[in-house]
């Protein structure tokens, strides 16, 4: 591996207390290292970094990149193009920018996020029966380091365990999920209501409190049981939430139950943009913002974290692990529909969508995620994203941080949408402006820290050499949309719109093959009891169950 010096660069660093310090940066053997001695200096390779910002590679916490359901999505809309990236040479647009923006393939997936300097990405909705296909298609992920989130609130296993009350087996049962299947996290989507869709029932749980079809259990105490389980196991990542009733109007009260339900637990809420409307059943009219009661419950719990999922305008797709919001949606805007139903898992949903600026609601979704930027004080509880693709794609990134950095262009883009949404909204009061630190932490310190990755998204001592560099200019956007240099595991992969390097073989993160935190017990005996379920409700054998037998210590 190669040994560079990153001489006078000013460096981002929010997560050892660097905010736009000019210094210079040591890289050996794929990490950063201290400043090594004047006499070992002379077998670095320097670069001339003055005039140019250094931060850590970008981390998204939330994405759809692998699996199943962008593999459909990429199949059903075979208009957008599926041109494959160049390999340098090329105008920065050419390759960047360019193919499929929506859904590209994996190849390009990898090669658009390194484009704007990121080099991880987790997809959030994996099921676990699924993991074996997803985890071939990541080691194809060019330049990204992955992992994934298992869907377990719609899971027969866990709605058994919580309808009996059973604790112990629901943890141990999480356990050993996640490591059989290589899972970073777990992951609710609309717990109940999709098992309650699934059996013509109606696709969300209107009430907490609701029975789910076929269960003696109701989603509050679903959400009890997965958050609680862990907890006990202490994840490096808390129970990761898709809330009920996502993308209907009044939804902000189930936001904030749920919110209340965790009790003092570690909780993420995914995308909360789309859970946090005021209003009622389908009446426009009444459709407002309510982010500010749940901004204030975010600011007051910071064992809170959230991600945003911005909507931008233009054409893009749905897709989910919640199927009873993608027939929803479906039925809203005429365009084609997928739906499936994974084992006894989950569900899956995608749609086409097209967000336009003079749509009301669209506007008003618009503004929503732009609010929850604007109001959360800590801005080490909030991770940057888009929902990819469902608010937008990734590749929409640098004009969000452009109109989180330039009030005045927000303004501009304010006067272009809908009117309405200066009746319903807070964002024309919101005089707000993101500084380059802050950036630096909702893009990438925020979100390592959010997974517990204590290799990424920092620039200290032993850091993965994950770093991007950037050419400052006014118009944030075009800066932040062209790097000027990525190195990658240390490797300098890009500059100045040229792949310079091969890639990497992926590295797939997982927990820890240790268990996290006290045992739950009955060491043996998890593999048992759930390989035994599997033999009798699942289409296949348990041995073809996961990627390997669980390690146990």
């Amino acid at each position: 591996m190669s040994n560079w010096r990153l001489s006078g660069g000013t460096v981002y660093d929010p997560a050892n207390e660097i905010h736009g310090e000019v210094r210079d940066l040591f890289l050996s053997q794929g990490r950063v290292v201290a400043t090594p001695p004047a006499a070992d200096q002379e077998r670095f390779q320097t670069i001339d970094c003055h005039g140019r910002v250094i931060m850590p590679g970008g981390v998204d916490m939330h994405s759809h990149i692998a699996g199943h359901k962008v593999n459909v999505a990429r199949k059903m809309q075979p208009e957008l193009s599926l041109v494959s990236a160049g390999r340098g040479g090329e105008s920065q647009t050419d390759w960047r920018l360019s193919g499929n923006r929506t859904v590209p393939t994996i190849i390009d997936t990898g090669l658009k996020y390194l484009g704007l300097g990121y080099t991880t990405a987790f997809d959030a909705a994996i099921a676990p029966t699924a993991v074996r296909s997803t985890r071939a298609e990541l080691r194809q992920l060019p330049y990204l380091d992955a992992g994934y989130f298992l869907l377990l609130g719609n899971h027969h296993f866990l709605l058994d365990a919580a309808s009996r009350g059973d604790q112990a087996a629901a943890t141990r049962f999480l356990d050993w999920i996640l490591r059989r299947c290589g899972g970073y996290a777990p992951k609710l989507v609309n717990p109940g209501g999709v098992e309650n869709f699934k059996r013509h029932r109606e696709g969300n749980a209107r009430d907490l409190d609701a029975p789910i079809s076929g269960f003696e259990t109701t989603p509050r105490r679903v959400i009890e049981t997965l958050a609680e389980a862990a907890e006990r196991l202490q994840l490096p990542h808390p129970v990761h939430i898709h809330c009920n009733n996502l993308g209907l109007p009044g939804n902000y009260q189930t936001t904030l139950e749920t919110m209340q339900t965790l009790a003092g637990r570690r909780g993420h809420f995914a995308h909360i943009q789309f859970h946090s409307y005021g209003g009622s059943g389908e009446n426009e009219t009444a459709f407002c913002s309510r982010v500010q009661p749940l901004a204030d419950y975010v600011n007051s719990h910071p064992e809170i974290s959230i991600d945003v999922g911005q909507v931008l305008f233009g054409q893009t797709t749905s897709m989910t692990g919640d199927n009873a919001l993608g027939y929803y949606l479906a039925r809203l805007s005429g365009q084609r529909y997928y739906s499936c139903d994974t084992e006894l898992e989950s569900g899956c949903g995608i749609s086409p969508i097209e967000y336009k600026a003079k749509n009301f609601v669209h506007a008003m979704q618009w503004a929503i995620g732009l609010e929850w930027f604007l109001s959360v004080r800590n801005p080490w509880q909030l991770a940057l994203t888009t929902d990819h693709p469902n608010g937008a794609s990734f590749l929409a990134y640098p004009q969000i941080i452009r109109l989180l950095m330039d009030s005045s262009y927000r303004r501009e883009r304010l006067r272009e949408v809908h009117p309405r949404v200066l009746e319903h909204s807070a964002l024309p009061d919101l005089d707000r402006e993101y500084s380059l630190g802050e950036i630096a932490i909702i893009t990438r310190a925020a979100p390592a820290r959010l997974l517990g990755l204590s290799e990424k998204g920092h620039l200290g001592p032993g850091a993965d050499a994950d770093l991007t560099l950037y050419t400052p200019q006014a118009d944030r956007e075009q800066m932040f949309q062209f790097p000027w240099a990525v190195f990658k595991s240390g490797e300098l992969v890009l500059r100045d719109g040229e792949l310079l390097a091969p890639p990497l073989p992926a590295k797939l993160l997982t927990l820890s093959p240790r268990r996290h935190g006290e045992s739950p017990g009955r060491h043996g005996e998890e593999a048992n009891d759930f390989e035994a379920w599997v033999a009798r409700h699942y289409s296949f054998r348990a041995d073809q169950f996961g990627i390997a037998p669980p390690v146990v210590e």
